[in-house]
């Protein structure tokens, strides 16, 4: 890994990411806008907004970073730009972690006006510190981004990548908790869950809402986001070669 080679194309992407301002408005207005949709939704009962708004804090950023990473590498890929960049002194690794350093900063954007949405003009009610609500969030949306690079490379079109949202964030969305509780789940349904990363991103929210301080278990959902996202990546990079179709 050269770390020049890494920051020279996170700047390159943050460029292309400039001068498209849609899909800056889709990573950084949409999720502000389906929580607010959300909250008003739940105007007459504001405990039901309590109970979920933390645990979709976190998944609506990452499912918009998977569809805009999928599709924005993908690009790459079909266009042939990626096969030009392997040709040149550039790692595989160089390439998908300055992806994941500019995708992190827009991540790290994100969160922070999703966080200061709910948690003030919405007025969200978190019994755990709220700079980790922030950093929950943040890993939610990395762990998208690492997630959407990764199905890139099992699409041929970007109509094929946005078909990847269903199949691999639906089921996670059904079995993270959110609709029911995971100790209600049939015992199959609960094991399929127990190793699914969206399932760890929803406890450490629902955790944060509920407790005060930092527990065990929050460390452990924690670390496991931080884990799916790496190993995410890192078989992303093995998708990468040389030459591509």
């Amino acid at each position: 890994m050269n770390a020049t080679r890494t920051v020279a194309t996170a700047r390159r992407v943050l460029a292309q990411l400039r001068h498209d301002p849609r899909t800056v408005a889709m990573l950084l207005v949409v999720p502000c806008v389906l929580l607010a949709l959300l909250r008003y939704m739940f105007d007459q009962q504001p405990e039901l907004f309590d109970r979920v708004g933390a645990a979709l804090l976190g998944i609506f950023p990452l499912l918009v970073m998977f569809l805009v990473t999928s599709v924005a590498m993908l690009r790459e890929r079909t266009t042939g730009t990626l096969e030009r960049l392997l040709t040149m002194p550039l790692g595989r690794l160089d390439l998908l972690l300055g992806y994941a350093l500019a995708f992190g900063l827009v991540a790290l954007v994100q969160a922070v006006l999703a966080s200061a949405l709910t948690l003030g003009l919405l007025g969200l009610k978190v019994a755990g510190p709220a700079w980790l609500l922030f950093a929950v969030a943040v890993g939610d949306g990395l762990l998208g981004m690492a997630l959407g690079l990764l199905v890139s490379a099992f699409a041929a079109t970007e109509f094929q990548a946005v078909q990847f949202l269903p199949a691999v964030i639906l089921p996670q969305l059904l079995l993270c908790g959110l609709f029911v509780p995971r100790a209600s789940m049939a015992p199959v349904l609960r094991r399929v869950s127990d190793v699914l990363p969206l399932s760890y991103a929803v406890d450490a929210m629902t955790r944060l809402t509920a407790t005060t301080g930092v527990g065990a278990l929050l460390v452990r959902d924690l670390a496991v986001i931080a884990g799916a996202a790496l190993l995410a990546l890192a078989l992303g990079a093995a998708t990468l070669r040389r030459r591509t179709a």
